[in-house]
């Protein structure tokens, strides 16, 4: 079952503003819910976007297939470009769901109909942590799993969505961190020191909001990153 947010209401943006802001879904990771996107949802709002909506995973916590959460993301997205109007999207994932929207895009036709594909810490190699559970969603985490050997077989996985990746390599809950990496994708990485801190570190909210408003992908140039004390 599919539940999407209502409109996240924008802070009085300019029209002309608003006018430009392609609607976004946002889709959270494991165990999360729509409060855990909050705070990226209410950043956009400030920036703009007008049509922000949230869809909240069932079941949350990997007792189904990535397969299965992927076809939700499928039905939001296709509720949300009817009730907009718009023919594209872009797509905003932490985590877990960064996977299922991977999926999504790559085996549900949702690259046909997104714009851009922003992935916050997605375990798209892998995680370690995939083993501490076993249900369906955990195992097609876990590195070198038959999902994840699929996805990455694909020779031009996301047609001619623009990609952008955002990560920290002092991740805990992507292990290793570099899992969140993808070939072809424009990254910044921050030195973020828990996972669900991503969505709520400034420089990751406003990196979000660049990446959905760039003119051109290139021009989204990778950040300085410096770690704390006794960071590797």
């Amino acid at each position: 079952m599919t539940s999407a947010s209502a409109r996240v209401p924008a802070t009085a943006p300019s029209p002309a503003v608003a006018s430009e802001r392609v609607p976004v879904l946002l889709v959270h990771g494991i165990d999360d819910d729509a409060r855990t996107l909050a705070p990226l949802a209410d950043a956009l709002a400030r920036a703009g976007f007008q049509d922000v909506r949230i869809i909240e995973l069932k079941p949350n916590n990997g007792d189904a297939p990535i397969s299965v959460m992927a076809e939700q993301v499928a039905g939001a997205a296709e509720s949300l470009r009817a009730r907009t109007g718009h023919a594209r999207i872009d797509v905003v994932a932490f985590s877990m769901g960064a996977l299922v929207s991977r999926y999504y895009l790559q085996r549900l036709e949702g690259r046909n109909h997104v714009r851009r594909f922003v992935s916050i810490s997605g375990p798209h190699a892998g995680t370690l942590m995939g083993w501490l559970r076993a249900n369906p969603g955990a195992r097609d985490m876990r590195p070198n799993s038959e999902l994840l050997r699929g996805l990455a077989a694909d020779e031009a996985p996301f047609g001619d969505v623009q990609v952008f990746t955002l990560w920290t390599p002092l991740d805990l809950m992507i292990i290793p961190a570099r899992s969140s990496q993808l070939a072809g994708a424009r990254e910044r990485t921050f030195p973020v020191i828990l996972h669900p801190l991503m969505l709520r570190d400034g420089r990751v909210l406003r990196s979000v909001e660049e990446a959905l408003t760039v003119e051109r992908p290139e021009d989204f140039q990778a950040l300085p990153v410096v770690l704390p004390p006794g960071g590797p």
